[in-house]
């Protein structure tokens, strides 16, 4: 199954290549999902800024709740 994803074109190849690369391929593709982001905010405009962000609101919250859930019980 594995081999498959690695099969498809652009995705499969970035994805092979963070498992076998080293730091260097790490920073790559950091880079490249900043500047498809910058890319999408020069095409999309605002949107593009606010999907991200509400995207991420859920997993705050969980985040939130796990940070703030005591370890003792009340009463």
């Amino acid at each position: 199954m594995l081999r498959l994803f690695y099969a498809i074109p652009l995705i499969g190849w970035i994805a092979r290549d963070l498992k076998t690369g080293g730091v260097s391929a790490l920073t790559y593709f950091l880079i490249n999902c900043a500047l498809l982001w910058v890319g999408a905010i020069a095409l999309f405009g605002y949107p593009a800024i606010i999907v991200p962000a509400l995207s991420i609101v859920p997993v705050m919250f969980v985040l939130l709740i796990l940070l703030t859930r005591g370890r003792y019980q009340l009463g």
